[in-house]
């Protein structure tokens, strides 16, 4: 977390940390070597993006947006599909990867803004991965200034933003995303600013979608509409350049409140891409803390019957993943009372205890049916307490002070890549120790490829 004063949209700050303040110091920052944690922290976040997109590429979600592009994209498909063989039109590409990245909720999260970086900025990138004459390393480092550019956005209002039921991930993405298409693009100052305030037009993304297939298109779409805001800002399109700032702009528009001096507090020397958190469990991640804790707590049930299940999490859990009879693996990513049922029933929460086959279930029903959560403003997000009363009239108690994949319990690069190598194989065996080999290489590759 960054400190900063509190404010609304005040002249001041309109002065100091505007639309094309903030911009040119974003762009001013591609003229420089980056810092090398920051290099390495969008290394990460670019591989779980990849690994993930691949992943689900072959979902009936990706299937339907494929069969969509194709039948209505445009007629020029220069730009290939990750673990595919079909190509489609670049925006299409874009609004593909993007939703790829994110269906399985398994990708990167900023915990203080519950942004997830990755999605749009690859969305908006992908395309241009293959025609942009631009180094390895540069390609990295675009990706990494859209990363931060959409955090920053994202921070400058929390938490009044995704508080009014936005879904913060896909309305600051589209910034993140034409930052990224801007300096692949090779955009100067100005147009960047021109592609910023287009983007800023063109959000979307409600939490109404949640649990819903809608979720994942966001990104998708919001990294498309990221990258055509580069093009159309290069093309001679223009608007406002206080877009953010205005009294009805952006920021005043989408939250009730914001801090524009957030924008630019620390740019260049404190990047709030190094706060990025990679999950270890493919659902929401203020369930995290409780399934950890079903997982030690699956170990010492030892075959006995489960009468009863006790929750105590931070109030967003209950908020985000309240979500008691979910009815598709989807919604079941939103639901704290079926992640701790079934885990405590598999001892484990991967893929398979979020499909629609597991959560439907007699067995992880009937005792999702007995999970209550119990809000308790206490505990931080990434603590949780579970009890569970058995019918021999024993119960367990297990507490999470800091979860696995946290800021605080960081998952290694090991763990991370043995996570990739595992999705990537689900659709292309053979391939995954190839796709972690040559995304960590890119940073210092003439080329970013992905063969």
């Amino acid at each position: 977390m960054h400190p900063a004063r509190s404010g609304l949209h005040d002249a001041e700050e309109r002065q100091v940390s505007g639309t094309s303040d903030f911009v040119r110091q974003i762009h001013r920052l591609s003229g420089a070597p980056l810092p090398e944690a920051v290099v390495e922290e969008a290394t990460r976040a670019l591989l779980g993006g990849v690994g993930n997109a691949i992943g689900a590429i072959r979902y009936a979600e990706v299937e339907t947006l494929l069969g969509v592009a194709l039948a209505n994209g445009a007629a020029v498909r220069t730009t290939p599909l990750p673990g595919r063989t079909e190509r489609v039109d670049p925006l299409s590409a874009a609004t593909i990867v993007g939703t790829a990245a994110h269906i399985d909720d398994f990708d990167d999260t900023h915990l203080a803004t519950v942004t997830h970086p990755t999605a749009c900025v690859l969305a908006a990138a992908w395309p241009l991965l293959h025609v942009a004459e631009v180094s390895g390393r540069d390609f990295v480092e675009a990706c990494a200034l859209g990363m931060e550019a959409e955090i920053r956005v994202a921070w400058a209002m929390t938490p009044g933003h995704y508080d009014s039921g936005w879904h913060i991930t896909s309305t600051v993405g589209v910034v993140g995303a034409a930052v990224t298409a801007g300096l692949l693009l090779g955009l100067d100052e100005e147009l960047l600013v021109q592609a910023v305030a287009i983007s800023a037009s063109m959000t979307l993304g409600h939490r109404e979608g949640f649990g819903t297939t809608a979720k994942s298109f966001h990104p998708g779409k919001a990294g498309a509409n990221g990258l055509l805001a580069a093009h159309l800002a290069r093309a001679g399109v223009r608007a406002s350049s206080t877009v953010l700032e205005d009294p009805r702009g952006y920021f005043a528009a989408l939250s009730p409140e914001s801090h524009l001096d957030r924008l630019v507090e620390g740019l260049g020397s404190d990047f709030m891409l190094l706060d990025n958190t990679y999950k270890p469990y493919p659902c929401g991640v203020v369930s995290h803390p409780a399934i950890e804790a079903a997982e030690v707590l699956h170990s010492r049930l030892a075959g006995r019957e489960v009468t009863a299940v006790r929750v105590h999490c931070h109030p967003l859990t209950v908020e985000l993943a309240g979500n008691a009879a979910p009815d598709s693996g989807l919604s079941a990513k939103f639901s704290a009372p079926h992640s701790v049922a079934v885990t405590l029933i598999d001892g484990e929460a991967g893929l398979r205890q979020f499909s629609d086959l597991r959560v439907g279930e007699p067995e992880v029903a009937a005792l999702r049916g007995r999970v209550t959560l119990q809000p308790d403003p206490a505990l931080s997000r990434s603590a949780a307490v579970v009890e569970v009363d058995l019918s021999d009239g024993a119960s367990l108690r297990e507490s999470i002070t800091a979860v696995k994949g946290s800021r605080e319990k960081p998952l290694t690069d090991a763990e991370i890549d043995a996570k990739i190598r595992a999705l990537v194989e689900r659709s292309c065996p053979g391939r995954g120790a190839d796709v972690v080999a040559q995304v960590r290489g890119w940073s210092s590759s003439r080329r970013a490829v992905l063969a």
